[in-house]
């Protein structure tokens, strides 16, 4: 048994099971990956050293954003982060009140922009990662199925933002996913033909905006800050 890990000081807000968990991609022996955010006292931000902004540890699995740090990450559409506020609901193990309003403002996040850019990239770097990796031997062929379904998944879902406005977390076909991953992993040269249809339908108008609404966001951390505020005592009693 596994010791659960030490949070970090302040409280945490939100906190769920993502990765091949959440898209609906575990096998038997997938790591379960947690991620969350979580609010640093506000009196740590006032003297020489700022609070850490990201606290990782291992068995288990968990990556911990400090508030301000996981915005901006979600402003820029990253897609590890952004998942956070897009969770199927059995999936969150910490839904704090001010988890609950983040999720409600989740689509201030999104752009038009920054979701082709961060999608579309990150799926390239999967191709490119693919490009360079000799199949032959069984483990390499593994990991490379790994970066193929990395790849399926990134495109159908930045595809699907664009044209909904909603981040399909957990994939409707996880088979099909599945499937293009072990023929990409065969064959790399599968993944430019979906790599290019995908920026041809994000180059199409779409639902989201150009630019985040960064006003909601600006708002939240005003209420997370006041409400992590504790006044220092007066040392002159």
């Amino acid at each position: 048994m596994t010791d659960r890990p030490t949070d970090p000081p302040g409280s945490v807000l939100l906190s769920g099971i993502v990765g091949s968990t959440a898209y609906g991609l575990a096998h038997a022996g997938s790591d379960i990956d947690r991620l969350g955010l979580f609010a640093a006292p506000t009196t740590g931000f006032h003297g020489l050293h700022r609070p850490a902004e990201s606290h990782v540890s291992t068995a288990p699995d968990r990556t911990l954003h400090e508030a301000a740090k996981w915005c901006r990450l979600a402003l820029s559409c990253n897609p590890t982060a952004s998942e956070l506020v897009w969770l199927p609901d059995d999936l969150y193990e910490v839904r704090s009140p001010l988890g609950e309003e983040l999720i409600a403002i989740r689509r201030s996040f999104l752009s038009a922009r920054a979701v082709r850019n961060a999608y579309l990239g990150y799926a390239t770097q999967q191709f490119r990662k693919l490009l360079t990796r000799d199949t032959s031997e069984p483990a390499t062929r593994a990991r490379a199925a790994k970066h193929a379904r990395h790849l399926v998944r990134l495109l159908d879902q930045a595809v699907h933002l664009h044209e909904s406005g909603h981040n399909l977390v957990r994939l409707p076909d996880p088979e099909r996913v599945r499937e293009l991953g072990e023929q990409i992993a065969a064959d790399p040269a599968r993944a430019e033909r979906l790599l290019a249809t995908a920026a041809d339908r994000l180059d199409r108008p779409g639902v989201l905006p150009e630019h985040p609404d960064e006003r909601p966001a600006e708002a939240w951390l005003h209420r997370v800050r006041a409400a992590h505020w504790t006044p220092e005592p007066d040392p002159t009693g």
